[in-house]
């Protein structure tokens, strides 16, 4: 399973795809591309705690979840971003909006988007992606979470449009996720995951 952008590699000299071009050829490749305005970006794999935290997290988001109209995804399924022509794959994404059941491969409106983070995406994720995902008017809290040290990220879209960070450790028992009125327990997040 390939978790997050260990690696982004755009080809030198590589065509401009449209989106229809790029979805086509993603469901016939055998490795996961994301895709940045007509250029497409390849994925490597990630490591066993960038693995096991995502899992860990996506497994108590589907628990809190069901029944409740909201899905939980994995880092196969994307995230489209319509106004910058981009898709990224999210670790893990929650969308309780029911358009995005008419589109099977991608999601236009998630309502919370979880990456966890690697030596070589922390900028990235931090920076540039976290500009981009801030254009999805429907997202309300962008999550990164630490494969280092057990620290969880939480940036919430404020009343005005402002993001406003609460940062969870390890001297905390719980994290909290508003959008969908979730609460995890740093143990729980971390159970199986050796540090690096």
């Amino acid at each position: 399973m390939c978790l997050g952008l260990s690696s982004m590699i755009a080809s030198p000299g590589q065509p401009y795809l449209t989106f229809h071009e790029y979805l086509q050829m993603e469901e016939q490749s055998n490795i996961k591309h994301e895709y940045v305005d007509g250029q497409i970006l390849a994925m490597a794999g990630a490591s066993d705690a960038h693995v096991t935290i995502a899992l860990n997290l996506a497994s108590s988001l589907r628990s809190h979840v069901r029944r409740s109209g909201c899905r939980v995804y994995i880092s196969d399924m994307k995230a489209r971003i319509e106004s910058l022509n981009r898709f990224y794959y999210p670790d893990v994404m929650v969308t309780c909006d029911p358009d995005d059941q008419e589109t099977p491969t991608y999601k236009r409106f998630p309502t919370l988007i979880v990456e966890v983070l690697s030596e070589s995406t922390e900028a990235f994720d931090r920076g540039d992606k976290f500009a981009d995902y801030q254009e999805i008017t429907s997202l309300r809290e962008y999550v990164l979470i630490s494969t280092k040290r057990k620290r969880v990220d939480c940036f919430r879209r404020g009343e005005q449009g402002l993001w406003v960070l609460q940062s969870y450790r390890p001297d905390g028992t719980s994290f909290r996720f508003d959008s969908i009125g979730f609460e995890g327990t740093i143990v729980g997040l971390y159970e199986d995951v050796t540090l690096g």
